[in-house]
C-alpha cells in the first residue's frame, strides 16, 4: 500500500456529525441516519461520500478511548440548500497522504498499522492537525471484501531537528 501526496482544494461540505470513541463506535448509526436524508441535499458535486474524522487531541495521544467528531458528508456547490437537521464544514485545503484500500471496513486495522506504524515513519512527512477521511466512491461496496476507497490522512513535512 503506497501513498500518493495530494494537494487538497478547500471543499464544502453538508452532512451529519457525531462524538464518538473507538470503543464506543456509533459509525452505523450516524451513516443510517445521513443516508435516510440524503436525497434531500440537491447541490452535491456528485457522488462521493465522505467518512471525516475530526481529532481534539494530540494524533500520537489517541486511544480506542480518546473522543473525536465523526462526519457522514457529501461536497456541496455551496450552503444556499442545507437540508434541515443537517450542518455543514469547510474542509481546510493541504497536503495530504492519500492511500488506496480494499476490503471490508472491520478489516482496517492492518491498513491503519502500516500507514501509522510502517508508512510514516520512514516517510518526510508527519500527521498534521486537520480532519481525516475516506471516500467513498463507486467502488465502495459497504461490507463486501471487494470493497474500495480512499484513506486520505493529513500531512506536513517533518520538522528538521
Amino acid at each position: 500500500m503506497e501513498a500518493v501526496i495530494k494537494n487538497l482544494a478547500e471543499k464544502k461540505l453538508v452532512g451529519k456529525k457525531m462524538a464518538m470513541t473507538i470503543a464506543t463506535d456509533k459509525t452505523g448509526e450516524l451513516w443510517r441516519s445521513f443516508m435516510l436524508q440524503r436525497s434531500m441535499i440537491k447541490n452535491n458535486t456528485g457522488t462521493e461520500l465522505l467518512s471525516m474524522q475530526l481529532y481534539t487531541s494530540d494524533f500520537n495521544d489517541f486511544t480506542i478511548t480518546t473522543s473525536f467528531t465523526k462526519w457522514a458528508a457529501t461536497e456541496v456547490i455551496d450552503f444556499d440548500q442545507v437540508p434541515e437537521g443537517m450542518e455543514t464544514f469547510i474542509l481546510p485545503a493541504g497536503l495530504y497522504a492519500v492511500f488506496q484500500y480494499k476490503g471490508s471496513p472491520k478489516d482496517y486495522a492492518p491498513a491503519f498499522q502500516y500507514i501509522f506504524g510502517t508508512w510514516f515513519p520512514v516517510s518526510n512527512y508527519e500527521v498534521d492537525d486537520r480532519p481525516h477521511f475516506e471516500i467513498l466512491g463507486e467502488k465502495y461496496k459497504n461490507d463486501s471484501p471487494d470493497s474500495e476507497e480512499e484513506i486520505w490522512v493529513p500531512v506536513k513535512f517533518k520538522r528538521m531537528p
